[in-house]
């Protein structure tokens, strides 16, 4: 079938051509409208419930919302994990999806799961669904700075709330744009308790008063003069005379008693969960643009850098926007790196080509199939939505060298065939049909088992597409795109190369003899060979032995689920002790960011403490999120690296109560949200009680330090929050006909503060907020002395109501799946995850007892690394399989197809070695670089066996049967041809070089996949001609007739 597919292809060479262009021109056009990106988008689907609960205490957030919420949401259809966290008046629930969601189907069932449970919660706690966003699509960050001091801290914050914000929105695929940092301007009342006692008036009658004099109203129309007027009545507060002129009753005499007269009115910051600082100078307030799932990144950014741009003509005099993240330069830097080594793979083919063949236009038919094949793969991502990232485009980059094999091998037999018709027609010119029948004939004698082999290469991949969550979705476009680079490969090569090779391989061929390079290989071959063909079973124990010494290195390889990906910047996220206040949080920032700030290769340093405004970012006030943006690489210091400079930054900064980790952005992200831990191992510890939780996760910290590789570990606190309980007494409440409820407002509103309103100026809307001066709560003491007033118009205090004590509590409380958890990070440097989980696994089991209905489960990277281990066990025979059963379909025959099966192991054994010397740590990255590697060795052992069955069946056609004709034979099929083979592997190194020995973003990913290849292509092929023909020999041997075989068995005469 495939021969017909090339006669056919050559009998109608204009069509293809014309088919050729066509595709050309349409893969041209999907390359410049391929959505760009720097990784794919690893993020599970998720949504996210924000409920505020303002003022109260992480304990009453969980009991309830978040636990009513993460107990409905278990039964969502397709939910895998429900995680809450319960803050200081704020809950988030994430409910993560299994993979391949939709994620608007997912938002629809979590919105009628919440519309189930609305009732139950408080009347306060608003849910409502983040945006159709992950952390992942924090794409940019700005700071807002006043240089010239003109503007406080509350008129930037305006600024960026109701300005900045909204112009941004605007833009396509901006799902939110947060708000962090900073103050907002509020109008505090501070109502005098003495006073409202003097007069009789409750802090319900001042909440209703301003609620009655904060609004406007319309009349209708008038209609005068044969005109419509519009009636309105004014009454927003605008100034804080307005507010003073509040009347709350009228006193003795008629005279009102106003707001002023009982109370402070004046402006001042609101309560603030979010500490933002800029390179150490100081406090200022910054934006964050969060990417809509699935969107072009690059496309967004750019659009969003021009709107700033166009903005900054709108922004105040002295007031100027500073990027301190934009993760284009990580995309542009990504992509333009792997885009130089397509071209370099490109240029290095060529020239292997043009060296082995001596001819420049039978290498330009390799060539140009190539850019060809690739253009087809980009039409295909194209339509598939795959966006061209580090990994679909290293699937292309790592394809290469395989995709020019069946060209290479077609272009050497016609140039072989060209030179036998020479030899049989002297004298006469090859021209017209002729011409065509020999190449037809050449391209058909080898296209089928051709055809074959780049299928093999590209099936080997479908393990790549089995792995699931995070390994899936990072691996999945890089098997994806090398599949379709490879399928277009194998296309072309039935029917593009064999049409230009009709129209090309023409003129005078140079003989192979006359090429210095092939009379070498030959030299060195043949002498090597027919030493293997004396002692073919001594040559397959010594190929043995080699594959059993890659045992060795195997064991002495560390594991990790990737290797770090430099990113270009970095993030500072130390976590500080619990109960720690807002202005100790900005103080510590500001050090820090200063510290930072010393290294030379900083540009800028952007600090965060706590959360931003939006659901993606469940951060608490003593977490901290410093952004480090680096200068450019020529910047740097003669013999900087990111280690170093990692290194260098963990010693310049050491606070006390801070504890160092340093993490690139993307990956944090990642991290954060597929298992809720920022630092690659995690220890999550489950239970019911909260204090035998905390024991359990701080005996695992003590552990862990003591592992060696482990840089930092931290426990969170569950018990360390500091609390004020005011425990109310019924019966003396109940006494002063007071009720629980009317005690608990007076804690909410004149202690806590509570908003009752908002002013409106313009376009920016700020909140109004009652609560008593700080001297009467400002201490346990104080508190007791609070006045009340009681509906018997009697006033107490609230020390003889409730008992006032401090304690001890959680500042904020984590859950899984409903049950409470506490979380260990452990931080690791100078040796691999896996062992250092190994490790840490036996040191815990020993020394960490857990209380009955306790559980303890290892998180972060190190579950994507054991779920792609056990996934990969299960595949990679399966990939076997697959390779035996194409072969088997090549050759019809069980014994060759397991010949060729029985070469495998040595690539894999020089892939393993190749590893150990460059000192990598086995991962996913090099897994996949491995079942890529069983796929190119399996074609390289089908073009041997290939040629050596086409010389013992051109000898048999002759009627020898003889041993002697096998031998011959063999050397025929070995030696003659060890041009092609050469060739075959010299471009398959070569396109895999530059990917191997190149540096840049990406490079830490891509040269893991490529050391196996490498490696394995090495060992593989000196194997391979030597195993494969005395592999072969002894299994023909078996089948020759009694009376033809040579009287020695091993030590045959190999003389031809």
């Amino acid at each position: 079938m495939i021969a017909a597919l090339i006669r056919w292809s050559v009998a109608n060479r204009f069509l293809v051509l014309l088919t050729t262009l066509f595709v050309t021109g349409w893969g041209v056009w999907s390359v410049r409208s391929t959505p760009i990106d720097a990784l794919p988008d690893l993020s599970d689907v998720q949504v996210i419930i924000r409920t505020p609960y303002p003022g109260q205490a992480p304990q009453i957030v969980e009991n309830q919302v978040t636990y009513p919420l993460t107990t409905t949401m278990l039964s969502v259809p397709g939910a895998k994990t429900v995680r809450g966290y319960s803050f200081f008046g704020d809950s988030f629930v994430y409910v993560l999806f299994e993979d391949g969601t939709d994620q608007y189907w997912a938002r629809s069932r979590v919105l009628e799961y919440l519309s189930q449970i609305q009732s139950r919660l408080p009347v306060s706690a608003k849910p409502a669904l983040g945006p159709d966003a992950t952390g992942v699509g924090w794409i940019y960050q700005y700071a807002l700075v006043d240089r010239s001091g003109g503007h406080d801290l509350a008129q930037l914050r305006a600024l960026q709330d109701w300005f900045l914000k909204f112009e941004l929105k605007t833009l396509p695929n901006v799902a939110e744009v947060a708000t962090v940092g900073s103050m907002v301007k509020q109008y505090q009342v501070q109502p005098d308790p003495v006073r409202l006692a003097s007069l009789g008036i409750t802090l319900a009658q001042v909440r209703e008063a301003i609620g009655k004099a904060n609004q406007e109203t319309g009349g209708a129309v008038l209609e005068m003069a044969e005109t419509e007027f519009i009636v309105r009545a004014s009454g927003y507060l605008r100034t804080l005379d307005d507010f003073r002129a509040i009347p709350l009753k009228l006193g003795a005499g008629g005279v009102p008693v106003t707001l002023g007269d009982v109370a402070t009115v004046q402006t001042g910051p609101d309560m603030r969960r979010g500490i933002t600082e800029l390179d150490g100078q100081g406090e200022t307030v910054g934006g964050v643009v969060i990417l809509r799932s699935g969107k072009n990144a690059r496309e967004t950014i750019a659009a969003v850098a021009a709107k700033l741009d166009d903005m900054k003509s709108s922004l105040p005099p002295g007031v100027e926007i500073v990027t301190t993240y934009d993760r284009s330069k990580l995309i542009d830097r990504a992509v333009e790196n792997l885009s130089h080594k397509l071209l370099e793979e490109f240029i290095v083919v060529a020239l292997v080509c043009g060296i082995f063949l001596w001819h420049l236009r039978s290498s330009l038919v390799a060539i140009i199939s190539l850019p060809v094949g690739v253009l087809i793969a980009f039409i295909v991502m194209r339509y598939q939505g795959l966006n061209a990232n580090i990994m679909s485009l290293g699937g292309i980059a790592i394809a290469i060298g395989a995709m020019v094999d069946a060209a290479v091998v077609m272009i050497e037999n016609a140039h072989k065939k060209i030179e036998a018709w020479h030899a049989a027609n002297p004298g006469q010119a090859l021209k017209g049909e002729r011409h065509w029948q020999v190449m037809t004939d050449a391209a058909a004698e080898v296209g089928p088992a051709l055809f074959f082999c780049l299928l093999i290469i590209t099936l080997s991949f479908i393990p790549v597409f089995t792995l699931q969550a995070q390994e899936g979705r990072l691996f999945g476009p890089l098997a994806f795109t090398k599949t379709y680079a490879m399928a277009a490969a194998a296309g072309l090569s039935v029917t593009l190369v064999p049409v230009l090779m009709g129209y090309w391989i023409r003129g005078r061929i140079p003989d192979e003899r006359h090429n210095p390079l092939n009379r070498w290989l030959i030299r060195i071959y043949q002498p090597a060979l027919d030493a293997v063909l004396r002692r073919p079973k001594l040559t397959l124990l010594v190929a043995l032995l080699v594959f059993v010494s890659a045992a060795w290195p195997i064991s002495r390889l560390g594991g990790e689920f990737l290797p770090p990906l430099d990113e270009g910047d970095l993030l500072y996220m130390p976590s500080a002790l619990p109960g720690l206040s807002a202005q100790k949080a900005a103080q510590l920032l500001q050090q820090t960011d200063r510290l930072i700030k010393t290294v030379p290769e900083v540009e800028h340093v952007f600090g965060k403490a706590g959360r931003a405004e939006t659901a993606t970012d469940p951060a608490p006030l003593e977490m901290f999120e410093t952004t480090i943006q680096f200068k450019p690489h020529d910047q740097w210091r003669p013999g900087m690296t990111p280690e170093k400079l990692v290194e260098e930054l963990d010693r310049v900064v050491r606070v006390p109560g801070l504890t160092n980790i340093w993490i690139p952005p993307i990956r944090n992200r990642i991290d954060m949200l597929a298992t809720g831990i920022k630092s690659p191992i995690g220890v999550k510890v489950a239970g019911n009680d909260l204090a035998q939780i905390d024991a359990a996760t701080q005996a695992v910290e003590r552990v862990a330090k003591r592992v060696p590789g482990v840089s930092s570990a931290l426990a969170e606190r569950l018990t360390g929050g500091r609390y004020i309980d005011v425990d109310i007494d019924r019966n003396a409440a109940g006494r002063y006909g007071l009720n629980i409820s009317d005690v608990q407002s007076i804690v909410a509103g004149a202690i806590g503060g509570e908003n009752v309103g908002e002013t409106i100026e313009g376009l920016a809307r700020f909140p109004i907020n009652i609560r008593y001066p700080r001297e009467w709560r400002d201490s346990p003491g104080a508190l007791e002395q609070l006045p009340i007033y009681t509906p018997s118009g009697s006033q107490i205090t609230l020390g003889m109501l409730a008992k006032i004590k401090v304690t001890d509590g959680p500042p904020m409380l984590k859950s899984e799946n409903a049950r409470p958890s506490g979380w260990v990070y452990i931080d690791v440097r100078g040796r691999d995850i896996a062992s250092v989980v190994a490790d840490l696994r036996r040191a815990v089991n020993e020394q960490v007892k857990l209380q009955p209905g306790m559980s303890l489960s290892y998180s972060g990277q190190f579950e994507f690394l054991e779920r792609a281990n056990a996934r990969l066990k299960l595949v990679v025979p399966a990939t076997l399989l697959i390779i035996f059963v194409l072969l088997y379909l090549t050759f019809a025959r069980f014994d060759e197809a397991l010949l060729i099966m029985a070469t495998l192991p040595f690539a894999l054994s020089g892939g393993a070695w190749f590893l150990y010397l460059l000192g990598y740590n086995l991962s996913v990255a090099t897994g996949v670089g491995f079942i890529a590697l069983a796929g190119v060795s399996a074609e390289f052992g089908v073009i041997m066996l290939l040629y050596l069955k086409n010389a013992w069946a051109e000898r048999e056609g002759l009627g020898d049967h003889s041993e002697r004709g096998l031998v011959a034979a063999i050397r025929e099929g070995a030696v003659q041809r060890v041009r092609p083979k050469a060739m075959t592997v010299a471009v398959i190194i070569a396109g895999l070089l530059p990917i191997l020995l190149g540096s840049g973003t990406g490079s830490e990913v891509m040269s893991r996949i490529a050391a196996p290849m490498v490696g394995g292509m090495v060992t593989a092929p000196l194997l391979s001609l030597f195993v494969i023909p005395a592999a072969y020999r002894l299994m023909r041997r078996r089948r020759l007739p009694a009376e033809n075989k040579s009287p020695q068995s091993d030590d045959a005469s190999i003389q031809p």
